[in-house]
């Protein structure tokens, strides 16, 4: 089947690879297929339902590589799950009695669409799949194909999901500021909130950055008090890890006591269960987005963390910092652009084949960079703890190894 038209749309959170890879995908069309028309769903899933969409005009095609160089979405995002069909009635999607992914599917057809690139994380992808699925078994004739955005890096099984490496650099220099605080105060516990629901690897390499950043950027002078052991990363909580909160607070106290100030990097899917379960015997309920999920600015797992270490390890002052949101606005680096223009140049090959599915290096194809398959994409891809990079950087900064994930409290 010819390819004639082309539409596009960028769902779910943040990450720095959403505009760019719009602006790569119109780049690679234009050289390749420069007769297809293309399109972008305004404010991803909710556009496609409304059917509001914004065309790709000659000087947008033209100038399609500005795009690389900025964070964010052109186009925008929401927080659609086309299966949650009250979700969808409740904002007004669809109506009563209305199925969105007919809805969704009977649009495409009239704005006359052959391929769709969905650019998301797992719960855009998985909505994708579900997609696809409706439209093939209701005869659709329509190629989806995915890019796999999420800052997490959790989805099954793709190696490196696009804005990773960019947020973890940008969390990195979000903290090479905020953990100046210290100096405001003695005895300072500074938590640095990272996102991650599931997946501990943007804490890990967000951790694993910034001490690498303190040996290759930082000049100081110890002679005056400006120490190196002041600003480092002194512990590293991830979800997948069990943390013994005792043992802990024994070795971040004796860390206080010597250079008084404790820097702690905390994902913010740590303790997760645990905490929302507190909050319950405490009357409270966490509201869940779209997709099922507990708001997780409800549950304020540094603020946890805070309480559980600033009186134990005797802190005087305690400070939360959340990096996310400045990590997940920004530009990519050229590490991600590299990934993200890979990737889109397959994405259109795949689709001018005609040919469906998330495109990433496929983990259990040896890493090829493939259209995975719709039905093998999955979010919640645990962060291996015994990556190399994690054990040295826990090793240099005295904090035991990892074990299995639970939380051990006296």
């Amino acid at each position: 089947m010819a390819v004639k038209k082309v539409a596009f749309l960028t769902a779910g959170g943040l990450a720095p690879c959403l505009s760019s890879s719009i602006g790569f995908l119109i780049d690679e069309y234009t050289k390749r297929a420069p007769e297809v028309e293309m399109i972008g769903y305004v404010n991803g899933y909710m556009g496609l339902l409304k059917g509001e969409s914004i065309p790709v005009t000659p000087e947008v095609r033209k100038n399609a590589l500005v795009l690389t160089k900025h964070g964010g979405s052109p186009i925008g995002n929401s927080r659609v799950k086309l299966t949650n069909v009250k979700d969808c009635v409740k904002r007004g999607l669809v109506k009563e009695g209305e199925d969105p992914l007919k809805v969704a599917a009977d649009q495409l057809v009239k704005d006359g669409v052959d391929v769709l690139h969905t650019i998301g994380g797992d719960d855009t992808n998985t909505t994708a799949a579900d997609l696809a699925a409706y439209l093939a078994k209701n005869n659709y004739a329509l190629t989806v194909v995915g890019l796999p955005k999420t800052i997490d890096n959790d989805v099954y099984p793709i190696k490196q999901s696009l804005g990773a490496y960019t947020a973890a650099e940008e969390g990195a220099r979000f903290f090479m500021n905020v953990v100046k605080e210290n100096s405001a105060n003695p005895r300072a516990l500074i938590i640095h909130e990272v996102m991650g629901r599931n997946c501990g690897w943007l804490t890990a390499f967000t951790a694993i950055t910034y001490h690498k950043m303190l040996d290759r950027r930082i000049k100081f002078l110890p002679e005056f008090g400006l120490t190196r052991e002041r600003q480092d990363v002194h512990a590293v909580y991830v979800p997948e890890a069990k943390i013994d909160i005792e043992a802990e607070a024994k070795r971040l106290r004796a860390i206080m006591d010597k250079y008084d100030s404790v820097n702690i990097f905390v994902s913010e899917g740590a303790c997760v269960k645990q905490i929302i379960a507190e909050l319950k015997k405490q009357g409270e309920e966490i509201p869940l987005d779209a997709f099922g999920h507990p708001r997780l600015d409800k549950v304020n797992v540094g603020q946890y963390f805070a309480k559980q270490f600033a009186a134990k390890i005797g802190a005087e002052k305690t400070q939360v910092f959340k990096s996310g949101y400045f990590a997940r606005a920004a530009a990519p680096n050229k590490k991600d652009l590299r990934l993200i223009h890979a990737c889109a140049v397959k994405a259109v090959e795949c689709a001018l084949a005609g040919i469906g599915g998330v495109v990433g290096k496929d983990e259990d194809q040896h890493n090829e960079l493939r259209a995975c398959e719709f039905e093998r994409i999955k979010g919640g891809k645990p962060f291996n703890v015994r990556n190399s990079r994690f054990r040295k950087l826990l090793k240099g900064i005295g904090q035991p190894r990892p074990r299995k994930t639970r939380v051990v409290k006296k």
